[in-house]
Order: C-alpha cells, then structure tokens, then sequence
C-alpha cells in the first residue's frame, strides 16, 4: 500500500480555500467515489497558513499512478508545493465503520 500527499501554497494563486470547498462538494468528492485502488482520500487545508492538500491511501503503486479526475491543479494554477509518496509499514482501522468517514469535513458543514 502507498500513501500520496501533496500540499500546495495558495498565497500566490488566484484561487481560496472557499472556492475549492464549493469544488470539493460540487464536483471533487462524486469523482474520487469509484476510483480503482483508491482505499481513502482526504482533503486538508489551513486557512491561517492560506494551505490546501490531499492525502491518498493506495492499494499498488500502480493503482496510485492512474490519471485522476481531479481539477485542482487548473483551479490553483500549478502544480503541488509538495509531492511525496510513501510505502505504509502498518495499518489500523479504528471503531469506526469506514462508512461513517464518508462526506465529513468543512466542505459539508455549510
């Protein structure tokens, strides 16, 4: 299994935190809901620090190379800050039905 991050500044971009809140939940979170391999995403952001990113949990490195459905790039205008990809040592999945992480996050609780 891999894990993606990647982060990016939004100080310099024509884009805010809020706009990409409204992509999350009109469009972002329905195309990453059937992609092959893909085991859970989350998108981060600090507003403070004007920072927006993604975690990826892959099942292959092959699955994590696929072209993905994302915009994101053109809405910020470039490419991550930060790219980095790691092999993941060990796993727990806590009390909680996996079902339950679905749709959470400040992009929902407008």
């Amino acid at each position: 299994m891999i894990v993606r991050i990647v982060l990016w500044n939004l100080a310099d971009s024509e884009t805010t935190i809020g706009e990409l809140r409204r992509y999350l939940r009109d469009e972002a979170v329905d195309a990453f809901e059937d992609i092959p391999g893909l085991r859970f995403k989350a998108w981060i952001s600090d507003e403070a620090t004007e920072r927006w990113g993604a975690m990826y949990v892959w099942e292959s490195r092959a699955a994590a190379e696929q072209q993905l459905p994302s915009r994101t790039r053109e809405l910020i205008g470039k490419d991550p800050d930060v790219g980095e990809e790691f092999d993941i040592e060990a796993t727990v999945e806590g009390r909680y039905d996996l079902e339950q992480l679905s749709r959470l996050g400040l992009a929902f609780d407008a």
